[in-house]
């Protein structure tokens, strides 16, 4: 990876990065594609247009003090994707994975956001999530704080049009904002204990906590399971994962859940 400031904004190079398949793939909620490769979104507060093909990239008006404490953790620049693709080829189906998706990275969110996102996600579609993400966003003019949703009530985030999840969202800012859980002291627990500690939270099960602790939290070790990777592993790993993936089967999983939904969306219109 490497990148240089261009007038207003910075010129980023990174081969293994292609916008549509991180910023598309259903990990985050807050990135519309506004043009051909060029998508807006935001981290919390801070918004960025990005775009780009091809190993070169541009994020418009962001200065190199943003790019360094903001955007580069975001996109996980740190990792070296070549590398753990590479380790991936020791398995054929995960080898396929990756060579389906390259440009596919892990984006480092925001845990409280994560936390809230991903309980808007159960039962839900990536347009409804975001819709409901967007509305909230709106309302507040900027993503609220756990103190902020803590004062509301199922009635009052009626607009939100998120049917039953209100209430767990609810029952997650009350217990942030108490203390009863910190965010913070989760991101430092061995895995185990952040997930129970997580599931605390009414509507939080494994899935979520999971999805809360890859995307939220980068314990990349975890390993969120729904109907589409209960599927890969039945069919492809029944008895496991290979060891190439230990400790970073998160990402493992981001490559299997992309590879196998469009398989077999492409097997279904063929």
């Amino acid at each position: 990876m490497k990148y240089e400031v261009k007038s207003k904004d910075i010129i980023l190079y990174e081969s293994d990065l292609r916008l549509g398949q991180t910023l598309d793939c259903g990990q985050a909620f807050r990135w519309n594609k506004i043009g051909e490769n060029t998508y807006s979104g935001s981290y919390l507060d801070c918004p960025l247009e990005i775009s780009g093909s091809d190993g070169v990239f541009t994020l418009k008006n962001t200065t190199e003090s943003e790019f360094l404490s903001i955007w580069y953790d975001y996109f996980d620049l740190g990792t070296d994707y070549s590398a753990l693709k590479k380790s991936y080829g020791c398995d054929p189906v995960l080898k396929a994975a990756c060579q389906y998706s390259p440009g596919m990275r892990l984006l480092r969110q925001d845990s409280w956001e994560a936390l809230v996102s991903y309980i808007f996600s159960q039962h839900n579609n990536i347009p409804r999530i975001k819709g409901i993400i967007s509305r909230l966003v709106e309302h507040y003019r900027h993503f609220p704080t756990p103190y902020e949703l803590a004062d509301e009530t199922v009635e009052s985030l009626g607009f939100l049009r998120s049917g039953f999840r209100a209430k767990y969202v609810l029952d997650a800012a009350e217990k942030v904002a108490s203390g009863l859980i910190s965010l913070s002291v989760c991101k430092r627990m061995p895995y185990p204990d952040a997930k129970a500690e997580l599931m605390k939270i009414k509507g939080v099960g494994p899935k979520v906590a999971d999805c809360v602790l890859l995307y939220g939290m980068h314990f990349t070790e975890a390993f969120p399971i729904d109907v589409w990777m209960r599927r890969v592993m039945q069919t492809y790993y029944p008895d496991g994962l290979p060891e190439c993936v230990t400790g970073t089967e998160g990402i493992a999983q981001l490559y299997l859940f992309n590879y196998i939904r469009n398989l077999e969306k492409d097997d279904a219109k063929g």
